[in-house]
């Protein structure tokens, strides 16, 4: 029933639309907003100032024309000039800078990431830590806290800390001829066990 009315009450507004737009735009003057009662006794205080105010508002004043024309604003800032000198150099630039001879994708960083070139003290890049790392667990005599401490500008308990905690891997490549002695003994033991089980089974049959 809802949707049936409002198909109605559709139906019924969009009747004769284009009759009744022509209609309010045919008008003279279209029907004002009514005013708030400050404003009609503001209006009414300004016509006993001056009863031709409203002659003066609808009048066009040529000379307030001539001087909107007559009005510009002119800009002594060098500030502007010096980013628009900056800005055409930037372009001059561009435009000498030769075209890149090869479109390869550039080559992954080592590690991930640029490498800074200066360290500040006190801190040290990943490429030095596993260096100092790997350098003390191959000898840790040679290599102790503090001398590490002191190679890298570094705090002695952080470096106790990084030791402790962070272990680089080790690659254990087991001989050849050693692995294939212990398969030679394990076959060994396959075939010497082998019997046993086979006389274990006669016997309970």
């Amino acid at each position: 029933m809802g949707k049936a009315m409002s198909m109605v009450a559709r139906k019924a507004n969009r009747f004769n639309a284009e009759n009744r737009a022509h209609r309010v735009i045919e008008r003279e003057k279209p029907t004002p907003a009514p005013k708030y009662e400050s404003n009609l006794r503001d209006m009414e205080r300004t016509l006993e100032l001056d009863p031709k105010f409203v002659d003066k508002l609808n009048t066009k004043d040529a000379g307030l024309d001539t001087r909107l024309k007559d009005v510009y604003v002119t800009s002594q800032d060098k500030f502007i000039q010096r980013v628009l000198e900056r800005q055409a150099a930037t372009a001059a630039e561009d435009i000498k800078r030769p075209l890149p001879l090869t479109r390869n994708a550039p080559d992954d960083f080592e590690y991930g990431y640029l490498e800074p070139k200066r360290v500040t003290q006190g801190r040290c890049t990943l490429r030095q830590a596993l260096q100092f790392i790997n350098d003390h667990q191959i000898d840790p005599e040679a290599w102790p806290t503090k001398k590490i401490a002191d190679e890298y500008k570094l705090k002695e308990p952080h470096v106790e800390n990084i030791l402790k905690y962070f272990k680089t891997f080790s690659v254990y490549i087991p001989d050849q001829k050693y692995k294939d002695t212990l398969l030679t003994q394990a076959k060994q033991k396959m075939l010497r066990e082998k019997p046993s089980l086979e006389d274990n089974n006669s016997s309970k049959a």
